[in-house]
Parts: structure tokens; sequence; C-alpha cells
């Protein structure tokens, strides 16, 4: 378990509105500097040496904080962790040195490779035993506190024993590991496996929450004509997820927010609205519920 009172890098990410780095994006944000809170990057996306994504991630990170978002260490598999893709990690944030750090309960690796998804994981025993173990490794290799997201749902195993939130606070208790919070994830699954997405939130252990993502969903049916939602990150964020960020600022307070829009990515203003957005709701909760923070 780290010791967050020593031997961490400060967290530099400021409670804000950011949005991913696009490579289309790159000579627009360079060239006209916006007024922006920070930006993440997958970190498998700069695991090579250098090149043009390199020469821009570093441009970009001399005038914005960054977070680094990792989708590729498979922490909830049934295998060891990957080394080589933990070293290259650990390289990729002694580069950058990112004010954040955070990867999926989820597991995405198999003997043959790793697979194109996020799949999700039985809560039991042995998978909480296998994430913390893994969760453990990892802040000790990186020497640093990571998040952990918690996933888009589409069902439940019937194997499992912990209901979802309290195996991650559990996991959290065990590792010390921090928590990112995914607001359109937990609509998504709310949706899908007819939970209440506020009673979710309220529940949720948000004092160990140090970010919110927020993303668009599509809409589908499953085959009996209930509704089914996909966590496709390729359109704005919908009303109704803006209502569920609300209602978290107001529990947790301000906090670094990033818009997730991965797939059909829109003109650079189109995104930085988004941001705009979120940062107008944490000013409104502030006014409202926190007023020495709007004050401050």
């Amino acid at each position: 378990m780290p010791d967050e009172s020593q031997g961490q890098r400060p967290v530099t990410v400021p409670a804000r509105g950011g949005v991913g780095l696009k490579a289309q994006h790159y000579r627009t944000i360079l060239d006209t500097r916006p007024d922006i809170g920070f930006f993440e990057v997958h970190a498998e996306n700069y695991m090579g040496a250098g090149g043009p994504p390199h020469r821009y991630l570093t441009a970009v990170r001399e005038r914005y904080p960054l977070s680094l978002h990792g989708v590729g260490l498979s922490i909830g598999a049934d295998r060891p962790l990957d080394r080589n893709h933990l070293d290259r990690l650990a390289a990729l944030i002694d580069r950058y040195e990112p004010g954040l750090f955070s990867e999926h309960l989820a597991w995405s690796s198999h003997d043959s490779g790793y697979l194109d998804d996020l799949l999700p994981v039985p809560y039991t025993d042995e998978t909480l035993g296998r994430v913390c173990d893994h969760i453990d490794e990892i802040q000790e290799a990186l020497g640093r506190q990571m998040l952990l997201e918690n996933p888009s749902t589409y069902l439940a195993f019937t194997e499992s024993t912990y209901a979802e939130i309290d195996f991650i606070a559990e996991v959290v208790r065990r590792t010390g590991c921090g928590l990112l919070l995914d607001v359109n994830n937990v609509f998504v699954a709310s949706t899908n496996q007819l939970w209440d997405p506020v009673q979710y939130i309220e529940r949720y252990p948000l004092p160990h929450v140090r970010e919110i993502h927020l993303g668009g969903h599509t809409p589908e049916q499953d085959e009996k004509g209930r509704p089914l939602l996909i966590d496709t990150h390729d359109r704005p964020v919908e009303d109704v997820v803006w209502h569920l960020y609300a209602h978290a600022v107001e529990l947790i307070g301000p906090i670094a927010t990033l818009i997730e829009w991965d797939a059909d990515v829109p003109e650079w203003d189109r995104l930085h609205a988004e941001a705009v957005q979120a940062e107008a709701v944490m000013a409104a909760c502030c006014r409202e519920v926190w007023p020495d923070a709007a004050a401050g």
C-alpha cells in the first residue's frame, strides 16, 4: 500500500474540465493554447520510443497538466501482469510525470494475446485477491498511487458474492488505491442491470475519488426489446449523465473531470465546449453547495 504522505508526486491536475488529447487537434492546441484544465492520453498510444506523437505530447505537457489513462494492464486477468508492459508504463510516467494515472477494473489479456475489449470480472474473493495483488504490484513498480475506474457492464455473474460498490470499496481498503468515477459507466451499467444510478453514486467510496470521466453512449435494445446502453464514447454527454454528474459534484466538490470522446471525434471547438460545460456544472454546484470553494 503506498504511503500518500511520502514518496508521492503531488497531484497537479486541477479541479477543472479536460479532454482526451487527439492527434487531429495537436496543431490547434499548440497554435491557440486554449484555456483548458488538462489533457488525458491513453498510455498505450505513447509507448514507442519517439516520433511525432512524443514531440507533440512533450510540447503539450510543457503547457498543460497531464492525466495518463491505461487500457492494457488487464488488472482483472487470471494471469500475472505483463512486466514488459508495466516497465514501459513506468518509463512513460517517469518521462511525462502526469498528475494522475488510472486503469480499469477489467481484463483484456489471455494466453493468446490481448483482446480489443475491456471485459468484466466476477466479484468474488478469488477475484478480489487477484485484483489487489495486481494493484499492489503496479503501485510498487510505479512508485505512486493509481486510480481504479468502475466498469461499464452489461450483465452480472451468477457467481459474484459482492455488490460492485462493496467490491471496489474493499479494493481501496486493501491497496490504498484511489478511484476514477466514470459517471457515464454508472448510468450505462445501472440501465443495463436495473440499478438506481443515484443510489450507486451516493453509496460509492466518494472520499477516494480523484477524477471523473464523462462520455457518450449509444442506446440499443436487447433481444427482448429492453433498453441496452453501449459505452461508445462517440457522441456528446447525455443530459441524464450531466444531471448525475452534478449530483456527484454536489457530494464530492470540484474535481478533475475528463470528457471522453474517442470515436467520431469532433472539431476542437465542439470537444472543448463539453469541457467548458463540465466547469459550468462545477461552478453552479459550488455556488449552491460549496460556497467557500466558489468564493475561493
